[in-house]
């Protein structure tokens, strides 16, 4: 379960990236349950589900999609609560003590601890499509997807340091190169992370501090 301390880090830097690209974040409208959508319809994608032909489940790229779709369902809970971010962090934690295995969507109730990932990637789609998010349904999904909710926010917070990173490195001016050394930044992040404690109370400025030594720029 993912800790309290853990909760108000990931809100606080996902409130300070969205405010990074929009100041007036909280006010602007922007579709993050449609973005989770779209995301969770590619998680679909990667786990595979046409019958008629031969297909293989891409764990990693449904982890990924999952880490992506937590960066949206954190701003939509943070926009609920008004950008207060400690009632948002007490919201998931209520919600993560609960512990519930059941939700009702469209007058039908679902036990999401008894259904395949599938069956639950495509209720996490229904759900946002209605601008909604479970955060019980999300945490079985990761479960399902085999990524505990450490390994959750030791991706999360790479994601969205990576994402500060290009920020202030030109990405927003097109200056900014996703290429180092001949490698990818995505490359370089993966060995950050592995190279960098997550249990750190400086865990996130860690990271960055480990993308700038590699930086060429």
């Amino acid at each position: 379960m993912l800790t309290a301390e853990q909760l108000a880090i990931m809100l606080d830097l996902q409130n300070k990236m969205n405010s990074k690209v929009n100041p007036d974040w909280l006010n602007a409208g922007y579709g993050f349950m449609r973005a989770a959508m779209v995301e969770s319809v590619e998680a679909i994608e990667h786990h595979g589900w046409k019958w008629w032909k031969a297909q293989t489940k891409d764990l990693p790229q449904l982890q990924m999609e999952c880490v992506d779709i937590w960066h949206f369902a954190l701003s939509h809970i943070i926009i609920s609560y008004q950008g207060d971010i400690n009632a948002s962090a007490k919201q998931i934690a209520m919600l993560l003590a609960e512990q519930s295995t059941q939700l009702e969507f469209d007058g039908k109730t679902y036990t999401f601890n008894e259904q395949g990932l599938l069956d639950n990637l495509e209720l996490m789609t229904g759900l946002a499509a209605a601008k909604r998010f479970d955060v019980s349904l999300f945490m079985r999904i990761i479960e399902q997807c085999e990524l505990s909710s450490d390994e959750l926010f030791r991706q999360y917070v790479g994601k969205n340091i990576l994402n500060f990173f290009r920020q202030d490195h030109g990405y927003k001016d097109g200056t900014y190169s996703k290429e180092w050394h001949g490698r990818e930044d995505n490359e370089h992040l993966v060995e950050v992370l592995d190279e960098t404690d997550p249990t750190n109370s400086a865990y996130a400025e860690n990271v960055y501090n480990g993308l700038q030594q590699r930086y060429p720029g």
